[in-house]
């Protein structure tokens, strides 16, 4: 350890200093834990809600440079991956850590394929929710209900278990989300159609009615490829940070994922594309964007669908979906919110109160035009990210099982209430 890859701290309430090492950019927290510890105090802590600078693993999934608006799988840039991949590619990168050979992609491709369907019990559960029934709400109980199904998946050190239970996931849930879109709608549920496509069939069980066979618009295929491949993963985000501190526990991957889900249906997570349609709507037409635009600035309106906490440039996401926008739109007519969406951004981008803010269009800015141009109502939304995540969930929680560092998830926390009360009892207490 050379000194200059050392952080020299001094403790001023005693006068101590302190040399630890610093690696790949981090100081370990632990190692703080020194300073200050006495026989009747511990060292120090430290505090960061929301674990705004805290790095609680070390992975080579994703990469994220939030300047430069860069996002990287497995060292492949996004943009490259959503131009010549397709979703299942992709997720083989990510699970395995490197593209497949041709073999190896068509073996993959039939077990998720082969593995599409689900037991017919889980069916009956699906048709025991309420008509009204949330479809995340669906979604998140059956991903969960599926780890009796399978109970060997408790075994998660054999790697061949594992493997098995990762097909299923990623193969199972297109079915999932669909049949919850279909109970909403009070219509039968469709059974995967093993001649089509991950997304092609997703799109058949989603829409299929009284024809023999769906054949989907291969554009429209396309376009949700794409979503799926730019929402595949992100790094250690809430739903990530949920799978990766339940899967510490080593709970089977199904209730892992099922948390993944549970994070993803809050509103700060999931809802943001939902969020801008309601921002769009409320607009109401081009002509009113510049008042918008100025209640913005005033603090009177929420922008919504702008700036990311964690790219402080562009969102390489945002890039690519347009393009999508266009595909879908030729097939289902343009969606009237897109001539206010094109100029809210058009008036934000050459702004420079939005500029010095760095506050430029996201992923959902124009994800929800797509989902609300495919007939999907707000509610399918998240369940449209939660089955293109699952591939990035799985890959985290694989890294997490192999990695000799981790621990089961115990964050430490800083007391504030009372100490040494006298207990009264309820006789006193009450008189």
């Amino acid at each position: 350890m050379t000194e200059n890859h050392t952080l020299t701290v001094r403790d001023n309430r005693t006068g101590e200093e302190f040399e630890l090492p610093i690696t790949d950019g981090t100081v370990r927290a632990s190692d703080f834990g020194q300073i200050g510890k006495t026989e009747d105090e511990p060292g120090l802590a430290l505090y960061d809600p929301g674990f705004t600078n805290t790095a609680s693993t070390r992975s080579a999934v994703t990469f994220i440079d939030g300047d430069k608006g860069i996002l990287e799988y497995r060292g492949y840039p996004i943009e490259q991956l959503a131009e010549k991949s397709t979703f299942l590619e992709v997720a083989y990168l990510l699970i395995h850590g490197e593209l497949p050979t041709r073999e190896q992609h068509d073996q993959w491709v039939h077990e998720i394929t082969f593995h599409t369907f689900v037991h017919e019990n889980l069916k009956s559960q699906l048709q025991g929710f309420r008509y009204d029934a949330h479809p995340m709400g669906m979604l998140l109980s059956s991903v969960g209900a599926l780890s009796t199904f399978y109970p060997e998946a408790r075994n998660i050190t054999d790697p061949d278990i594992r493997h098995d239970q990762i097909v299923r996931l990623i193969a199972k849930m297109p079915t999932l989300g669909a049949w919850s879109f279909r109970h909403a709608q009070g219509k039968p549920y469709v059974y995967p159609d093993n001649d089509l496509t991950y997304t092609e069939n997703f799109l058949s069980m989603l829409f299929k009615m009284s024809e023999q066979k769906y054949n989907p618009d291969p554009r429209l295929a396309k376009a949700l490829e794409v979503l799926f491949i730019l929402h595949a993963d992100h790094e250690q985000n809430c739903s990530t940070n949920a799978v990766r501190s339940v899967g510490s526990s080593q709970v089977d991957p199904y209730s892992a994922v099922s948390a993944g889900v549970a994070a993803l249906y809050g509103p700060l997570h999931g809802g943001a594309n939902e969020a801008v349609l309601k921002m769009l709507k409320r607009i109401g037409s081009k002509d009113k964007v510049p008042a918008f635009i100025d209640g913005v600035k005033n603090g009177d309106e929420k922008l919504m669908g702008f700036g990311h906490r964690v790219y402080k440039n562009f969102d390489p996401r945002a890039t690519i979906i347009k393009k999508a926008v266009d595909d879908v739109f030729e097939v289902t007519g343009v969606n009237p919110l897109l001539e206010i969406a094109q100029e809210l951004e058009r008036i934000a981008l050459e702004d420079d109160y939005f500029i010095s803010r760095k506050l430029y269009p996201n992923v959902d800015f124009y994800s929800g035009l797509i989902y609300e141009a495919l007939q999907f109502p707000p509610e399918m939304f998240t369940v449209l990210f939660a089955i293109p995540r699952t591939a990035g969930w799985l890959a985290q929680w694989l890294e997490l099982v192999d990695d000799k560092e981790q621990k089961i998830a115990r964050p430490k926390q800083i007391y504030t209430g009372d100490r040494r009360l006298d207990f009264v009892s309820a006789e006193e207490r009450w008189k």
